[in-house]
């Protein structure tokens, strides 16, 4: 991939985004902000985590993102049994009697952990290494993982029997959480018209993995003005009770705030969403376009709001 400039790169990726949102269009009905957030967290080289309720097609569209992309694909099924050798691998004696290492599915570009609330903590930490450091470690030898690399997990809000809730060094670590809510009733017409019939979507690649990381580096090269940065750490501020500034509301209902990796993802995810609407640098509004998503998974309620049956939303949207 040979660009000229800077701004020649922009406009390829402003236009690579639409033909890669219209491909996954075929599969999936509406969730315009859902695949936006999902392409923008990939583009940032972050990882996201979609909650919804059963059936709203989290799965499917994971599934169908990675077939867009020319990447890797493994799916991890969550459940109360798996160990984190199920995911890592595991050093096994061969033929020859020497141990040799077995890589686990999470040795694969985009790595789909399904449920990933329904096993217990020391499974979900065996994540938290290739997250951050993108390496796994397996007696003593750390072992790369492909670049790139992304973690998307989904969580079901509403079954509570049997899931482990995740801790939050862990939530930090996804740059998005994503909501999925229920389709419309056109949608939802046109859903049940493309699912029950016998026609299957022809999905082209659009992205390879060296396209990726072109595109994750030229987000990194966006100019960002001072007002826009200080306006998204300033934003983060404002979620943390201790803090002198924080407003009424956060000291009111509010018992840990955002850390300083939230005011990262904020400008970082600006800068993308800049870039894909058409602009060569963020403003205050892509800034806000991100504080939910980015947000609503590191805001904790204390006991008052919790009470009173006042989300982190409503808190995010009063700071903003």
């Amino acid at each position: 991939m040979n660009y000229n400039t800077d701004i020649e790169a922009a406009n390829a990726l402003k236009d690579k985004f639409e033909v890669i949102r219209k491909a996954i269009g075929k599969v999936i009905v509406g969730q315009d902000d859902v695949v936006n957030k999902l392409i923008t967290s990939i583009l940032c080289n972050g990882h996201s985590l979609l909650v919804g309720v059963p059936g709203l097609a989290k799965t499917l569209l994971v599934k169908t993102v990675s077939d867009v992309l020319d990447l890797s694909f493994k799916r991890i099924q969550f459940t109360p049994d798996l160990m984190p050798s199920d995911i890592v691998g595991a050093e096994i004696l061969d033929e020859s009697r020497q141990f040799r290492f077995v890589k686990g599915p999470i040795f694969a570009n985009i790595v789909l952990a399904d449920e990933i609330n329904r096993t217990p903590p020391k499974t979900q930490s065996a994540l938290l290494e290739a997250m951050q450091e993108r390496n796994v470690t397996a007696g003593g030898t750390i072992y790369k993982l492909p670049a790139p690399f992304f973690v998307l997990a989904t969580q079901n809000p509403i079954e509570q029997e049997g899931t482990y809730p995740l801790p939050e060094a862990q939530l930090d670590r996804f740059m998005f959480q994503i909501w999925l809510d229920y389709p419309d009733f056109a949608e939802e017409v046109m859903i049940v018209r493309n699912t029950t019939g016998a026609a299957t979507p022809e999905l082209d690649k659009v992205l390879t993995g060296e396209d990726i990381l072109y595109f994750q580096d030229l987000i990194r090269r966006v100019p960002v003005p001072d007002n826009v940065l200080e306006y998204a750490v300033r934003l983060v501020h404002k979620t943390r009770p201790s803090n002198a500034t924080a407003p009424d509301i956060t000291k009111q209902y509010v018992a840990y705030g955002a850390g300083p990796r939230a005011s990262q993802y904020l400008v970082l995810g600006a800068k993308c969403n800049a870039l894909l609407t058409g602009k060569y640098s963020p403003d205050i509004e892509d800034v806000q376009a991100m504080a939910l998503s980015v947000l609503r998974h590191r805001v904790v309620r204390n006991y008052k709001a919790e009470a009173e049956g006042i989300s982190q939303e409503q808190l995010i949207r009063q700071l903003l």
